[in-house]
């Protein structure tokens, strides 16, 4: 749960950051790498150990002993490797300014970093049908590999930050948003993770008919 929230600060900061940058004019290579090693350790070192953790105690988990560890849970860490793979090419490509080419680390961090959250949920809902899902290995190591795919995808998604207030040019963003109070007015911490979906699913489609 406390990591959880401290990915959520992290997110938050996040967002700052560039922002703050700009307005101090504080901007520089240094700054650059400093950020992505940041990014590295909160969106995808801190989900990899809950995902670790949820594997570890999950009851199908393989058994494979090595001094009284479960290796197998290791596969978790396949997400800050592809992090950093993602947050590598992002740095070096320069079409990615207004618009990101693949999943943002931060908003992969969002989907594994609610997790606990939808568990305390459904736990004090009674929902054992989403605790089963969550405890089972094989749906989250599939979700590891697909979101960890996604990250170093070709998939064009836009970017949140706002140049300026104007609706059309935000649209995206704005429905985004309208979305995210909806869902988490109706259903709280489940939808975080339904969020990001949303956010992906909204960045395909939008670009679906900007491209027709």
């Amino acid at each position: 749960m406390l990591a959880s929230w401290f990915i959520g600060f992290a997110a938050v900061f996040d967002f700052m950051d560039g922002m703050l940058a700009r307005l101090l004019n504080a901007k520089s290579p240094i700054g650059l790498q400093l950020d992505s090693l940041a990014d590295l350790i909160s969106f995808g070192l801190a989900p990899a150990f809950i995902i670790f953790r949820l594997m570890a105690e999950s009851k199908n988990i393989p058994q494979f002993m090595f001094s009284d560890v479960n290796v197998v849970a290791f596969s978790a860490f396949i997400i800050p490797a592809f992090s950093a793979l993602r947050l590598a090419k992002f740095n070096i490509d320069e079409n990615q300014t207004s618009s990101f080419i693949g999943l943002p680390t931060p908003a992969d961090a969002l989907f594994f970093g609610s997790m606990p959250l939808v568990i305390f949920q459904a736990v004090n809902e009674g929902h054992i049908f989403l605790l089963n899902i969550l405890s089972n290995f094989w749906i989250l190591l599939s979700l590891s590999i697909i979101f960890s795919l996604l990250m170093v995808s070709s998939i064009p998604l836009f970017s949140l930050k706002l140049k300026n207030f104007n609706f059309q040019e935000n649209m995206q963003r704005y429905l985004l948003l309208g979305i995210s109070v909806v869902l988490f007015y109706l259903i709280n911490f489940y939808a975080l993770p339904l969020i990001v979906v949303v956010y992906i699913l909204i960045s395909i489609i939008g670009k679906h008919h900007s491209g027709q």
